[in-house]
């Protein structure tokens, strides 16, 4: 059986998780995310965020998360701005337009957004009534490119997005990865001074499934919870959600899973630069884009499961290798030894 490098999703959950289920399965709770460990969830989230007022809610995935939030703040004539690369742009089938708000796509190399990209997309908006208008700024951390923001770019931006008026969107779905990498200087609890939503991914890291959104802003908070269930996101067994959170929140084990799935991503980035090997973008988390000769990828492809990404000529190609909180270090040295034997 190949080992699998295509997502960070591939196994189940971390073991602690699976105890717990287990541990608490015959408890009677609450239904809908009342039970004793959803309420657990919450407040060490909330004491990790250190902000008592923000709200926390617990859905099953990424695009569900982003779907109910987006669709949930904008009015009927608001729109949403996200980097090309989003993925409410690419991956979620439209999920956002089949709401009737429309997404505004703006090019940029390294799937981040910044003010400067975003004052065209309000000037070219300023025909009222007659345009869609901007109102959400949607961002990744990381990026679906692998890319973080360091803590001066999101007070950049959330700074602008204020004074404009706009509400600023975390899609957190790698948000661990992106917060452990060993450039970041950004921490939770700065994300949440900075955006007025954003959300913890779980099912990318070691969860089941589940994400946290989490809101910030005041306004926003007001009958959020309408939404979810109307969206067929309220679980009557939330409790399957909330004791996974509660795990994945105790002892920091949320941030030490996805900092193992940086650094053995990272041991293969320093193998392929060590062969002069070039990258389709600069990462530090557990995503990494090599550009390598089509010969190689055939190679590689008899070991291993991976995305090849883009073409980047009649010869080579970017892959794209995405490490998780489960990757051992038997497949990472295979692959090494593979790149170390064919690369010159």
């Amino acid at each position: 059986m190949r080992f699998s490098f295509k997502n960070d999703y591939s196994e189940g959950c971390h073991p602690n998780i699976l105890q717990a289920l287990l541990q608490y399965n015959l408890d009677q709770q609450a239904g809908y995310g009342e039970d004793m460990y959803s309420l657990k969830a919450k407040e060490l989230i909330k004491e990790k965020i250190n902000k008592k007022d923000s709200e926390v809610y617990f859905v099953s995935g990424g695009t569900q998360a982003n779907l109910i939030v987006i669709s949930s703040i904008l009015k009927p004539y608001q729109c949403a701005v996200s980097a090309s690369t989003g993925h409410i742009l690419n991956n979620e089938t439209g999920a956002i337009e089949a709401t009737g708000h429309k997404i505004l796509s703006i090019e940029t190399e390294d799937g981040k957004l910044r003010p400067s990209d975003i004052i065209p997309v309000l000037e070219g908006h300023s025909n009222v009534p007659h345009q869609v208008m901007p109102k959400l700024v949607y961002i990744s951390n990381s990026t679906e490119l692998g890319t973080i923001y360091q803590a001066k770019e999101l007070e950049e931006l959330s700074e602008f997005c204020r004074q404009n008026r706009l509400y600023l969107f975390m899609d957190g779905a790698r948000l661990g990865h992106g917060l452990t990498s060993e450039i970041s200087d950004l921490t939770l609890e700065r994300v949440a001074e900075l955006t007025d939503i954003f959300y913890l991914g779980g099912t990318k890291n070691g969860a089941l499934i589940g994400e946290a959104i989490v809101i910030n802003n005041h306004v926003l908070q007001e009958d959020f919870a309408f939404n979810i269930k109307q969206k067929g996101a309220l679980l009557a067994k939330g409790r399957l959600l909330g004791i996974q959170f509660m795990e994945l929140m105790k002892d920091d084990l949320y941030f030490d899973l996805a900092k193992h799935a940086n650094q053995q991503a990272m041991k293969i980035k320093h193998a392929l630069q060590e062969k002069g090997v070039k990258f389709l973008s600069d990462t530090y988390t557990n995503q990494i884009f090599p550009i390598v000769s089509n010969g190689l990828i055939q190679v590689l492809s008899e070991h291993f499961d991976f995305f090849v990404w883009k073409k980047i000529d009649e010869s080579f190609s970017a892959i794209r290798l995405i490490t998780s909180w489960n990757t051992g270090d038997d497949a990472v040295n295979q692959f090494i030894e593979i790149i170390k034997r064919e690369l010159p």
